[in-house]
């Protein structure tokens, strides 16, 4: 198994929004926001080339939305993800499959490319996968969700024969061999957070159960979770797995750190080391 982070780009969301009910005199230590409160975020994916899979986790927000759109995230830097799978070795035709957390943009947009006046799978050899109770709540959202479930990031996969798939494992099942589900509800409907088996040490892609490493603190809950004392509860239970056991946590949205384990001090779970996945995937060679 071969392991990447791939970043593919940075954007801005409101600090308050991301925090919660935390003060921002107590968020802006750990993510310091600008003029207009918006702090930036990454939106990291990661590449797992085991066997004959080339799996990429989540893909973005894409480049294809109006600059109305783009005007409101304000997406920034140099990283993009074609940039940086061609960096790793790799171009969107060797993809063998598309695993999609959830389908809110900024996890999905890139899984679907602009040609022309058409909109094209972006990977054009990949399966693309989902699960049936989320692709529901995606396809027919409640109010507060619409403006992140936009059909043009995810309709378009639905509309080509056979590239759609469905997960259907209970959660914490396998899903390929080495690669469990966990699925949570808080966040939103069936969000899905690959559990990986890397040489005997597992890494849980936390999506945005836990976006960054200040959200391993319990109390960090993002004002966009559907059902904020959900997510409290999925994340005691899952942070004490990870503490148990050892595991490393992969932050989709830090805008600086990428993993990290945990420890517990004085009956509170807190950060124990940050690292990349590179220099994790240096100190367990295969």
């Amino acid at each position: 198994m071969k392991l990447f982070s791939i970043n593919a780009g940075y954007f801005k969301l409101d600090g308050g929004a991301m925090h919660g009910v935390v003060p921002k005199s107590m968020w802006q230590k750990a993510n310091p926001a600008d003029d207009n409160n918006m702090c930036s975020w990454a939106m990291r994916c990661l590449l797992v080339e085991h066997g004959n899979y080339k799996i990429l986790i989540d893909t973005g927000m894409g480049s294809k939305q109006d600059e109305r759109f783009l005007s409101h995230y304000q997406p920034h830097g140099e990283e993009s993800l074609e940039g940086n799978l061609k960096k790793n070795g790799y171009s969107p035709e060797d993809i063998t499959d598309v695993f999609l957390t959830h389908l809110h943009f900024d996890h999905c947009g890139g899984a679907v490319a602009r040609d022309g006046e058409n909109l094209v799978p972006a990977f054009p050899k990949a399966f693309y996968w989902s699960n049936d109770k989320h692709w529901q709540s995606a396809a027919a959202p409640n109010d507060r969700e619409k403006a992140s479930f936009l059909t043009e990031n995810f309709m378009p996969l639905a509309e080509k024969e056979g590239i759609l798939r469905y997960v259907d494992v209970p959660d914490g099942n396998e899903w390929i061999q080495d690669i469990s589900v966990r699925i949570v509800n808080g966040h939103t409907d069936a969000m899905m957070l690959p559990q990986i088996n890397y040489n005997g040490k597992t890494i849980l892609f936390c999506a945005d159960l836990i976006p960054s490493a200040a959200h391993v603190s319990i109390p960090w809950v993002m004002a966009y979770d559907m059902r904020p004392l959900d997510t409290l509860t999925e994340k005691k239970k899952i942070l004490r797995e990870a503490v148990t056991n050892d595991w490393v946590l992969f932050f989709e949205h830090d805008p600086k750190i990428e993993c990290a384990t945990l420890e517990e001090h004085n009956g509170k779970i807190r950060i124990k080391e940050t690292f990349t996945m590179q220099e994790f995937v240096e100190r367990n060679p295969l």
